[in-house]
């Protein structure tokens, strides 16, 4: 993997961490196009690091760095998350944190398709669900 083929992995990852980031961002969220960026690239980062360690390190584990991402995002998803008396708030900010950890991971290994279209079906379900919760919202005030 040469410096070209690290830059494409690491543009990828903040093009489509950016995505998310944005559809966030639009819908207040206050993780938005900035942290889903940042997550992004640093887990694309991380999983760059990983296969090259593996290859100057004959019998490593690339999948021992890249897998601290996973469990390490929960707890900074955590911090979104926001419990009041009657609602919670932020699970889903938590959630598509997480999937752009995944993402950049995915574009960082060099699965440029795989990050790509887990990237299109994260933003069409936030839209689309979106989209359906305000119609169910809709129908129950009508029958109140």
């Amino acid at each position: 993997m040469n410096d070209i083929e690290i830059t494409i992995r690491l543009l990828i990852a903040l093009a489509l961490g950016g995505l998310i980031g944005l559809e966030r961002e639009i819908h207040g969220s206050d993780a938005g196009l900035r942290t889903h960026i940042l997550v992004c690239l640093g887990s694309s980062l991380v999983m760059v690091v990983s296969i090259l360690m593996a290859k100057q390190f004959p019998g490593t584990d690339p999948g021992r760095i890249s897998a601290q991402v996973v469990s390490g995002i929960g707890f900074l998803g955590a911090g979104s998350i926001l419990r009041s008396a009657t609602s919670v708030r932020g699970l889903t900010t938590a959630a598509s944190i997480w999937a752009v950890a995944g993402i950049g991971l995915g574009a960082g290994a060099g699965f440029y398709s795989s990050a790509a279209i887990a990237s299109l079906l994260i933003v069409l379900t936030l839209w689309l669900l979106r989209f359906i919760e305000k119609m169910l919202n809709l129908k129950e005030r009508e029958r109140q």
